[in-house]
């Protein structure tokens, strides 16, 4: 299988559970999203940008 359409599908999934994750800080807690994005293999790096640096997030596309 290609090594970068494999690379892209785990970006599309880090990049959806860091979205769902800073849904879930909006509507619970941090530390409830903390969690989340943990038990979905976000990189401790970024879980920490971008719940406590929302100013580093990357921006839209759109």
């Amino acid at each position: 299988m290609n090594v970068s359409l494999l690379q892209q599908r785990s970006d599309e999934q880090c990049s959806a559970a860091v979205n769902r994750g800073i849904l879930v800080q909006s509507s619970f807690n941090t530390v409830c999203a903390i969690e989340y994005m943990k038990s979905h293999n976000v990189a401790p790096q970024v879980i920490e940008r971008v719940l406590l640096h929302p100013e580093q997030r990357r921006k839209s596309p759109h």
